[in-house]
């Protein structure tokens, strides 16, 4: 039997371990020492390098006017001091396409434009801020071979392959840091809450105001729509086939196409019910429209294929197919011919193009007009009668525009209200009983116009104005207002994000030619704050060149340019080292005052630990010869 341990060595165990113990956690103090002995190479912000750069803004535009102090005073805390030059709109414009600028806000187009057509305007002359800036992509990219990877996306068939080189486009763009997006823009509609049902378009201008529900008071509801001048001032010639100073929101209401452009970027049936497309053997792809039956125009005419042909014959006269008319998009270049084949629509296209179904659901020009509606009736030739706007010249056709409005969308033209100076005071639209779709129970529409968003926003609280729908008709404090003030009388529904707001950085000026540069500015502007402060929740910080939800757009493109103030300090106020350590007598004084005593403590655990081990190695340990080890002993 093993005799049992005495009490002094129950004592000695622990005080070994805590020697032991000790030794250790006194050795890292002592280090400790040693790392504050050392003279340490401190790091500060140096002299930043110093840049200017010419912002160039639209004279009058307030907002932008008070972002752009904004960003100003971010990138002056590192050093970079910009010039902002505020042009009328001729001179803008100018300035922009001639590539006068090193920063120029600009907008993606949203949808159903984005990506396919905004980024085929980056190398149309005279189009928008991309054309000049990408003169100076990074080699070994070139503007010329971009050019052809957006041309080669376009002809894929193949969804998954689409996606890839969608995906190689972005993240090219991203590398080369020309386009910095600030925000995502999104539509509100304000309503009094006697209006239920509203959903938002998924394109700007589209304000489907026919799935409203009145739950209580009049089936008449007046509203302030959001149009291509911010605030509602007038119609244009109302026609299907021009562009401004007609109203989009006003041809969404009384004119359909052959599809539509839906939620997500899916094409849904509108005048057509269905489609086929099939390849050709001369390399093109041809398109067959099964078009919707027992369709009548709001003046009685029924529709049908000959009035669709008709249509397109108007549009797509040449030279009207060209740049300067309605070439501005690719349909017409790829689109060759078009007949019917009883009461389906036949298109054939020279070439395979993806985006032909999106570019059929834009708003404008191949929205369907009444035969009756042409200037000479059925029988307008489109080149003696055209019915393009008469201020055009297109050499060999004559335009003569339309002579009524009439189309088979949910909403009828009834009359407006002019004021003694001549301007709009209102417009009333009817519903069209006979519309083919699901519809609400509002049975008249007024437009409202109002001079100022102060103006819209009393009429809003007073009730004479039941609805505002769309952006630039009341300022986004007043938008938030709504959302916090008035919610017991007022709801606010936010649409999706449509498109983004970015900042061109102009890569073919120095000093903006700098990729290093580029990246550093879009690290130092806090695009968050700016978000918050000057557009109070009607929009989200975009990190993308698209929306997200644009078609083959959600792709999680690295390096991240976030907001990164130290980041873009380090980049452009490179840290100077700083040789002083602590001084000869604070390193003197750590060694004397704890280094010593620290030693002489780790020198004596040591001796204690030592002396013990050493004891039981002597006395109690195993000898040479021993086949056991001894017992401990007690000893007195």
């Amino acid at each position: 039997n093993q005799p049992a341990p005495s009490e002094s060595s129950m004592r000695s165990a622990p005080s070994e371990a805590m020697a032991s113990q000790r030794a250790p956690m006194l050795l890292l103090l002592l280090a400790a020492v040693y790392q504050l002995a050392v003279p340490v190479q401190a790091q500060a912000a140096g002299p930043c390098k110093e840049h200017t750069l010419d912002f160039i803004l639209l004279a009058g535009d307030a907002l932008s006017a008070q972002i752009e102090d904004d960003i100003k005073h971010d990138l002056a805390k590192i050093g970079i001091t910009v010039n902002t030059r505020l042009l009328a709109k001729a001179d803008f414009n100018k300035a922009m396409q001639d590539g006068d600028f090193h920063l120029c806000f600009t907008e993606s187009w949203g949808p159903p434009y984005d990506p396919h057509s905004f980024a085929t305007g980056w190398f149309r002359a005279g189009n928008e801020a991309h054309y000049p800036a990408l003169v100076g992509l990074e080699a070994p990219m070139t503007k010329a071979r971009l050019e052809e990877m957006v041309g080669d996306v376009l002809k894929v068939e193949n969804v998954v392959s689409r996606q890839a080189k969608w995906t190689e486009i972005l993240q090219e763009m991203h590398n080369q840091a020309i386009s910095n997006p600030m925000w995502s823009r999104r539509m509100p509609a304000v309503m009094n809450r006697r209006l239920q049902g509203y959903v938002a378009g998924p394109q700007q201008f589209d304000y489907p105001m026919h799935t409203l529900e009145v739950a209580s008071g009049s089936r008449t509801v007046t509203v302030a729509p959001g149009a291509q001048t911010g605030l509602f001032v007038t119609t244009g010639p109302m026609d299907p086939h021009s562009y401004r100073p007609n109203e989009f929101f006003i041809s969404n209401w009384i004119y359909e196409g052959l599809v539509y452009y839906g939620q997500g970027g899916s094409i849904e049936p509108m005048l057509a019910t269905s489609w086929a497309a099939t390849d050709t053997t001369d390399g093109g792809q041809e398109y067959r429209f099964t078009l919707r039956q027992n369709v009548k125009f709001h003046d009685g005419t029924d529709f049908d294929c000959a009035a669709v042909k008709m249509n397109f014959d108007h549009v797509l006269q040449p030279p009207l197919n060209t740049i300067d008319f309605h070439g501005w998009y690719h349909l017409p270049k790829y689109t060759t011919s078009w007949s019917c084949d009883g009461e389906t629509f036949v298109v054939k296209l020279s070439e395979v193009y993806y985006p032909f179904l999106q570019e059929l659901s834009l708003i404008r020009p191949l929205r369907i007009l009444s035969p009756e509606s042409f200037k000479v009736g059925p029988t307008s030739d489109p080149v003696t009668h055209n019915s393009c706007p008469t201020k055009w010249s297109p050499g060999s056709v004559n335009c003569v525009g339309v002579r009524s409005f009439h189309g088979t969308g949910p909403w009828k033209f009834s009359d407006t209200t002019l004021r003694g100076d001549g301007s709009i005071s209102e417009m009333k639209f009817v519903q069209n009983a006979e519309h083919w779709a699901p519809r609400g129970n509002v049975e008249e529409l007024i437009v409202k116009n109002y001079n100022s968003s102060d103006l819209v926003e009393a009429a809003l609280l007073d009730g004479s104005l039941d609805m505002v729908v769309g952006g630039g008709v009341l300022t986004p404090a007043q938008v938030k207002e709504f959302v916090t003030d008035h919610v017991y009388d007022h709801q606010v529904i936010m649409g999706p994000p449509l498109m983004n707001t970015i900042i061109v950085m102009n890569a073919a000026s120095a000093p903006t030619d700098d990729l290093h540069l580029r990246k550093l500015i879009m690290h130092a502007i806090d695009k968050a704050s700016i978000v918050a402060k000057e557009l109070a929740g009607s929009a989200s910080v975009a990190d993308s060149l698209f929306p997200k939800d644009a078609p083959y757009c959600e792709v999680d493109l690295t390096p991240r340019y976030d907001y990164d103030f130290e980041k873009a300090q380090y980049m452009n106020c490179p840290a100077q080292l700083e040789e002083d350590g602590p001084s000869v007598g604070l390193i003197l004084g750590l060694i004397l005052g704890l280094g010593v005593p620290l030693l002489a403590a780790v020198a004596g655990a040591c001796f204690c630990v030592g002396r013990r081990s050493g004891y039981k190695a002597f006395d109690g340990g195993s000898r040479p010869g021993d086949s056991t080890p001894r017992s401990e002993e007690h000893t007195s």
